[in-house]
């Protein structure tokens, strides 16, 4: 049995925590960008646009992540692509991650009031002037506590990518504890890592919703 020490253990799960933020960030910042090009086409007034948006939309909220992380590791390979755990854990998490922020910012467009397109619609503007200038930037500012809160589930579904063996944080402790028979200490550890990751997140997300509701 190889010899651990506590720094070797706490310098290690760094690393996988290091992973985890970056795959976070990654997922988060392309799935974003997907997101909004996926709400623009299911908002949209072209019928074939929305029917693809939300056949996106009800694939990827209604199957698994891991069902998605092994169809894209797994699954391509049948087709001669060789995929790297990293790419299939960053496209299948984007990809996630776009499906659900499509549609909490779907509801925030919606919940804006409808005397708002009015208004709008009597000053001549296009469908596109009415979100670029009245629409969006009222529903982002609704958007912004549910999607920060949304953060928390994406940096917690990096766990799952593990199981295709991306060294994030779970898949760190995972070696860690099979090398040092000290699974109760390393997993301790993990669950504090993850802790650090989402606690500030989850108490921004709630900060925010009671401004919001304050400022209304």
């Amino acid at each position: 049995m190889m010899s651990f020490s506590l720094w070797d253990i706490v310098r290690n799960l760094l690393i996988g925590g290091a992973l985890t933020l970056l795959l976070s960030l990654v997922a988060f910042v392309l799935g974003g960008a997907t997101g909004l090009l996926v709400l623009l086409a299911r908002i949209g007034k072209w019928r074939a646009p929305r029917a693809l948006a939300q056949m996106h939309i009800e694939l990827f909220q209604g199957t698994p992540l891991l069902l998605q992380l092994f169809t894209l590791f797994f699954g391509l390979s049948l087709f001669g692509l060789d995929v790297p755990a990293w790419l299939a854990a960053g496209l299948g998490l984007t990809l996630f991650t776009s499906a659900f922020l499509a549609e909490i910012w779907r509801g925030c467009v919606e919940a804006v009031p409808r005397g708002q397109w009015e208004a709008s619609s009597c000053l001549a503007m296009t469908y596109w002037e009415q979100m670029r200038h009245v629409i969006l930037p009222q529903a982002m500012r609704l958007s912004i506590a549910p999607t920060v809160g949304f953060a928390v589930q994406v940096v917690k579904g990096t766990a799952v990518t593990s199981i295709i063996g991306f060294a994030e944080l779970t898949k760190t402790g995972s070696m860690i504890a099979n090398a040092t028979y000290q699974p109760f200490l390393v997993y301790s550890l993990v669950a504090l890592g993850y802790f650090i990751l989402c606690y500030p997140l989850s108490h921004y997300a709630q900060s925010l919703e009671r401004k919001l509701h304050a400022a209304r």
